[in-house]
């Protein structure tokens, strides 16, 4: 009886191993794409041109309005 309590881990160990390797291998096309799709995205508003930053002591000042 020994012997076979031994013989199971070396039998569970193959089949928890099966277990990875199949779910290692599965295809994943839907997730990468989305990935890929997000990351040209990405890419595409970095190469876009910056609007030229506004500096707000450029700008003519306004008399704030008076409280009473």
């Amino acid at each position: 009886m020994a012997a076979l309590a031994w013989l199971l881990i070396p039998l569970s160990a193959a089949v928890g191993a099966a277990i990875w390797g199949g779910w290692a291998a599965r295809t994943r096309t839907t997730e990468d794409m989305v990935e890929l799709d997000g990351y040209a995205r990405f890419r595409d508003a970095m190469d876009r041109a910056q609007p030229p930053i506004e500096d707000p002591s450029d700008q003519p000042r306004t008399a704030a309005p008076r409280v009473h």
